[in-house]
């Protein structure tokens, strides 16, 4: 019978203060055994999606395996069992992101889905002409267009706070363009394309004064950072099982439950209501009226058994060891004169923005592949930043738990053969 934790495969186990075994949470991940070009798979591009430890893949295997079948209103012993392990995943969510009840979970798609879905819910109920919503010039694409999509249907205004050269965003002029107006700030908690780690305690308290609701990007913050939803009394709060070590097709949209209440569903169809007649239908309870027809029910599962790992490090552990890499990526391409960091905030994640100078960042992939490691170039589903900075595209570089000091020093070492190519 499928769970979604399974002792075969427990992640690494140590005391809170103890080193990472890197090593051994190497080998809980298949594909990092490959090579790529006759070198060792070096994955820097963890920004983009994670990779994906065994006991994730066994996790889903085992549900088409023993319990494939749909869940919900099901009396067979396979949806039972089934649905069990579905609504497990909802109360190990809960706990993973400190939500008050697990009925405050809603599975999407993504967390691009999840953003889409407060945009026509909550957006199209409670925002009119003339109202404003508040975002940030480092934001993700998806964290923009549902915002401008609304707009453009209610008559609303798109603001935007700016951000400085570091990367940081300016808080005083944020706080300048908050105002009655204001319905919803919709904010990342951690840049994809910079790494920066935004101040959430002010920029909700701020928001929170004015009257805003305050949605939170939390795709990158996931599998980087603690995450406590009611200690920073964000209203709302997405993010994607795949960056977090779990499958694609997945995300999770967090909401205060009255808010959910309040909120019409955003699709029709099954499981999303409790009656059906031609006249009139009735909707479910939260959060069942927002997740109409079949979910993806083996990447939820995969999902819970993704945070069980995760848990089972510690992500204070990861944190630390992670800053140890960033810091180590950052002083070692520095190091390079015709290499330029991009976002140099005094907060920052695993993440590390470069170009080179007189080398398109498509190039500098290309060449760095060829010595097995693969880094994202372009510019990352966040335009507006690169323009920020002057840019069309970047190179990135993101780390995990499961990189390691030399695969940075193979980076370096493949930009300077990057150099040597382009002389």
């Amino acid at each position: 019978m499928i769970t979604a934790s399974d002792s075969r495969h427990a992640p690494p186990m140590a005391q809170a203060d103890a080193a990472l075994d890197v090593e051994s949470i190497r080998r809980d991940f298949p594909i990092l055994r490959q090579t790529i070009n006759g070198h060792a798979l070096v994955y820097l591009d963890n920004a983009a999606t994670s990779q994906k430890p065994q006991v994730v893949i066994d996790a889903i295997s085992r549900y088409y395996a023993e319990d494939n079948a749909n869940i919900h209103r099901g009396v067979h012993a396979l949806s039972v069992r089934a649905t069990d392990a579905y609504e497990k995943v909802r109360i190990t969510v809960q706990r993973f992101i400190g939500a008050a009840e697990p009925e405050e979970i809603v599975f999407v798609r993504s967390a691009t889905e999840g953003i889409n879905l407060i945009a026509q819910t909550y957006g199209r109920s409670e925002i009119g002409k003339g109202d404003e919503i508040l975002i940030t010039t480092m934001e993700h694409h998806s964290n923009i267009v549902p915002w401008q999509m609304l707009c453009r249907q209610t008559g609303a205004v798109l603001r935007v706070a700016p951000i400085n050269d570091d990367g940081e965003l300016i808080l005083d002029q944020y706080e300048k363009l908050l105002c009655d107006r204001t319905k919803i700030v919709a904010v990342t908690h951690i840049s994809n394309a910079l790494g920066t780690i935004n101040p959430l305690s002010e920029i909700i308290d701020l928001a929170h004064r004015h009257g805003a609701r305050v949605l939170v990007d939390g795709a990158q913050a996931a599998p980087h950072l603690c995450i406590d939803v009611q200690a920073l009394d964000c209203d709302f709060y997405v993010f994607s099982s795949h960056k977090v070590y779990g499958p694609t097709g997945v995300g999770v949209l967090y909401a205060k439950r009255e808010l959910l209440e309040e909120m019409p569903p955003y699709q029709g169809g099954g499981e999303m209501i409790q009656s059906v007649t031609f006249d009139e239908t009735t909707y479910n309870d939260v959060p069942h009226k927002f997740e109409a027809g079949t979910p993806n029910i083996a990447g939820v599962i995969g999902l819970g058994a993704a945070l069980d790992y995760v848990n089972g490090i510690g992500l204070d552990r990861i944190a630390a060891y992670e800053h140890e890499l960033l810091d180590h990526a950052t002083h070692a391409l520095a190091a390079i004169p015709q290499v330029r960091l991009i976002g140099t905030a005094r907060h920052k994640a695993a993440v590390l923005a470069f170009v080179v100078e007189g080398i398109h960042p498509h190039d500098v992939g290309t060449v760095v592949d060829q010595e097995g490691i693969a880094i994202r170039t372009g510019h990352h589903c966040a335009q507006p930043v690169i323009d920020r900075f002057g840019l069309t595209a970047t190179a990135r570089a993101s780390f995990a738990f499961y990189n390691t000091r030399e695969e940075i020093d193979a980076l370096a070492a493949a930009m300077r053969r990057v150099l040597e190519v382009f002389a």
